[in-house]
């Protein structure tokens, strides 16, 4: 699942009131494309889309419409670390924008690390100091990769202790190191092989060939292979030990918490 699909459903769950709020999941716009976007989504006048002073004035009175409304104006950028520097410095403009009762447009950004590096240049300075809050969507753990898995498997319909091993799961999060997209890619191809093969549930050796087919990170290995007895050697003696406690599949698959995954840390003028 992306960034865009978390940012729509996020949206969508947002329940229906008198706030108004754009998503540019594009961002590789020129400064007039910009505009012109802005100004249809926000249901501004076509003069607005082609006349930044017009723009502007419609976006303070629209900005006013909202707060008597009860609600407020916002803009979501999704892959902002893409965005070319102009725009950037238009998104900080555009927070001077206020209405009567010094309301702004709510500005979000969202990105790859590569967002955080680019607001450390020193050109961006105003632009950082304007940031409120921050907050940094951190990998999955073991834990949270498999209530990941278990959670788009129980969407379908299926159950995921039958889809994968318990080793198979292990291997997709070391392959991924946590990474929701990657954990996603790696499933679904494992998912494909596995029907290929006729081999259910997955298991880790499919998850081994698929990482390879994807020149991801080796993941380690379940055992290491037994020694080659020498026949010339003394016979040892082996004593049974009793088998370690089974770990129930569906132990992994539960207690899923995604709201771990976030660590914030704020901002603000200065």
């Amino acid at each position: 699942m992306g960034k865009s699909t978390l940012v729509r459903a996020a949206l969508e769950s947002t329940p229906a009131g008198p706030s108004k709020t754009v998503l540019l999941s594009n961002p590789t716009l020129t400064r007039s494309e910009f505009y012109e976007y802005l100004a249809g989504e926000f249901g501004l006048s076509a003069e607005a889309a082609s006349s930044k002073t017009k723009f502007l004035a419609e976006l303070e009175a629209a900005i006013d419409a909202g707060e008597r409304a009860g609600g407020g104006l916002g803009l979501i950028v999704d892959e902002a670390q893409s965005l070319p520097y102009e725009l950037l410095e238009e998104l900080r403009l555009l927070t001077n924008a206020e209405g009567e009762t010094g309301r702004s447009l709510t500005l979000v950004l969202v990105g790859q690390p590569e967002l955080s590096e680019r607001m450390e240049d020193p050109s961006l300075r105003q632009l950082k100091q304007r940031v409120a809050l921050r907050a940094e969507l951190r990998p999955f753990t073991l834990k949270e990769t498999a209530g990941y898995i278990s959670s788009r498997i129980t969407v379908a319909g299926g159950r995921a202790a039958t889809v994968f091993t318990r080793d198979a799961v292990i291997a997709i999060h070391e392959a991924a190191k946590g990474l929701p997209r990657t954990v996603s890619v790696i499933c679904d191809n494992a998912l494909v092989t596995g029907f290929a093969d006729n081999v259910k549930p997955v298991g880790r050796d499919i998850i081994s060939i698929v990482c390879a087919d994807f020149k991801l990170t080796q993941i380690s290995a379940v055992a290491a292979p037994l020694p080659v007895a020498d026949p010339a050697a003394p016979p040892v003696v082996e004593v049974a030990e009793a088998p370690p406690a089974p770990v129930a599949s569906s132990s992994m698959f539960s207690d899923y918490g995604p709201s771990k995954r976030f660590s914030f840390f704020r901002g603000g003028r200065r």
